[in-house]
């Protein structure tokens, strides 16, 4: 996380509302005049990066930042152990027979009893959106919501943990959908809003790839239990889930709340205090602070929607507002509909494949979650020097690709009498799916929505993105296993349709939202090409005298 240019600093997508008055010069006198000349997305901002101290990483402010990000990033977590967790037990023998979900000729735990419990889950989240955005615009904040989230979530893992039946099971997966909708509302507009700008990109970013924490975690201790013959098998990776939204819940109240909050709710010195602190070098004067603090004081409205728990009508009052929910929009479905929903049944997966051994498809299981993980954990330090559109665009390819090779080598050498060298082939596929897929969409997920929104619209906005999301793994987790049991590998072609369309939507429509203001984004989002407007870069030069740097806006000459 260095500060080691302009260039650099000018990737994180900050939003800062005041434009500064810099006078423009011709590009061959700057150059005569030994100034630097770069090529940035704002030069505002990176004029005010360029004139204030460089943050150490290392320094106690920036440690003490990762710690509150960190229990923040538990909300991430909390919810990459449903996905991971259901896949694995759903594999297991022992869980199918305790509630007497009958098995296929397809793999163990598919059908319409494992579309409902699966499907329940997506409910509790839709229900759920109604309460995440009052909850975190409210009296009691970003953390407000956290707690809420949390405290709902640990409900919900002690009812499936010790369930007797199904209908215990049913509740509690309703129970965690609905706390996790909370915590995917709250935790990552607080994230966002913590981090400071030059950094956004990647520590928002790293929030997502927290998911795998929890996956890798869960799915590691399902090989261990898988070999138990009891309950336990299944019941101890289900308990795992308490862990995350418990230290959610411990110390939530001992994080500082969202500068941006702190000015939305009349608190401007608390959020100058906090910028400071984590933003500043512990200078409130400094030029980036003061920059912040314009953007918030002038963005946020007194009297917005936001004030109001019922009013969503900012997120499509205007064009401009439309095309940022179009945005938003997007990455909701598309984040759920490229084939990663394929992972609740990676089990089922790897049989079809041909793997038999219910212990080696526990192991593989584990082992994409590792693959996953490094591929989510690159991308994430390469948002920022990528951009979010050329990420998104090209991951969305390269998944379609590698699903189509995976179809191939499952039509072709799957099924009981496999063929072993087809069947790992198709197995590769799979892992290398997940890795272009958490490459791509894990740090998006959380970075293209809260850099889409505006400032009083975001926390409504990520709970309408919530509902996308739900919305979408609804259709994914019910329909998923009732096609795998009747189609088979053939369902695997749905999604490879569906990316080539969402690569096509993403080149159409996605607006490259790194090292933009919001002053830039509003014009961005109101022109009428967006796309091309947010793909046009600016020139500065920087040009130091006597120990100071000067930075001035560059004509094209």
């Amino acid at each position: 996380m260095s500060d080691s240019s302009v260039k650099e600093h000018a990737d994180p997508g900050s939003p800062m509302d005041e434009k500064q008055e810099h006078h423009a010069i011709p590009i061959t006198e700057a150059q005569r005049e030994g100034a630097k000349v770069l090529e940035v997305e704002n030069a505002d901002y990176a004029a005010a990066l360029t004139s204030s101290a460089k943050l150490n990483p290392l320094s106690r402010a920036s440690l003490q930042l990762y710690l509150i990000l960190v229990v923040a990033f538990m909300g991430s977590m909390a919810n990459g152990f449903d996905g991971s967790v259901m896949s694995a037990v759903n594999g297991m023998d022992q869980y199918l027979n305790y509630f007497g979900i009958s098995g296929t000729d397809s793999g163990g735990g598919v059908g319409t009893a494992t579309a409902l419990i699966f499907g329940i889950y997506q409910i509790g989240s839709i229900v759920g959106v109604g309460l995440a955005g009052p909850l975190t615009d409210g009296k009691f904040g970003r953390r407000g919501g956290m707690f809420t989230g949390a405290l709902i979530i640990i409900i919900g893992a002690i009812t499936i943990t010790t369930a007797k039946d199904k209908s215990y099971l049913l509740a509690g997966r309703f129970v965690l959908g609905l706390g996790v909708s909370i915590t995917a509302t709250a935790c990552p507009s607080y994230v966002v809003e913590m981090s400071p700008p030059q950094w956004r990109g990647r520590l928002t970013g790293l929030f997502n790839t927290f998911y795998y924490a929890g996956s890798m975690l869960c799915t590691g201790i399902s090989i261990a239990t898988g070999k138990l013959s009891s309950s336990t098998s299944w019941r101890a990776p289900l308990a795992i889930q308490i862990i995350p939204a418990g230290i959610l819940l411990t110390f939530v109240w001992l994080l500082p709340e969202s500068p941006r909050w702190y000015v939305s709710a009349g608190k401007t010195d608390k959020a100058a205090e906090v910028l400071a602190k984590y933003h500043g070098n512990g200078d409130v004067n400094s030029p980036l602070v003061q920059l912040e603090l314009k953007e918030f004081e002038s963005s946020i409205k007194l009297d917005a929607s936001d004030k109001r728990w019922w009013d969503y009508s900012e997120l499509v009052n205007t064009r401009n507002a439309r095309y940022r929910t179009l945005m938003m929009l997007m990455m909701g479905f598309f984040g759920q509909w490229s084939g990663n929903g394929l992972g609740y049944f990676l089990t089922v997966l790897f049989k079809n494949a041909g793997v038999e051994s219910q212990e080696r498809r526990l192991v593989l299981n584990f082992v994409n979650t590792i693959v996953s993980a490094i591929g989510a954990s690159i991308g994430t330090s390469l948002c920022d020097t990528i951009g979010r559109r050329t990420m998104w665009f090209w991951g969305t390819l390269a998944s379609a690709f590698a699903l189509i090779i995976v179809t191939v080598c499952t039509a072709e050498f799957g099924g009981n009498d496999a063929n072993p060298a087809g069947a790992n082939a198709a197995i590769a596929f799979i892992f290398l799916f997940g890795f272009v897929y958490s490459f791509a969409y894990t740090p998006l997920q959380a970075l293209i929505p809260t850099e889409s929104l505006a400032n009083n619209t975001r926390a409504k906005g990520m709970a309408v993105y919530s509902l996308a999301v739900s919305c979408a793994g609804l259709v994914g987790t019910y329909a998923g296993p009732i096609a795998l049991q009747n189609i088979q590998w053939k369902y695997y072609i749905v999604y490879v349709c569906w990316d080539l369309f969402e690569a096509a939507m993403i080149y159409l429509f996605a607006v490259e939202t790194r090292g933009r203001t919001l002053e830039e984004l509003n014009e961005i989002f109101e022109s009428p090409n967006p796309v091309k407007a947010s793909l046009e870069k600016k020139k500065i030069a920087v040009l130091e005298k006597g120990g100071q740097v000067e930075v001035l806006n560059v004509d094209d000459v």
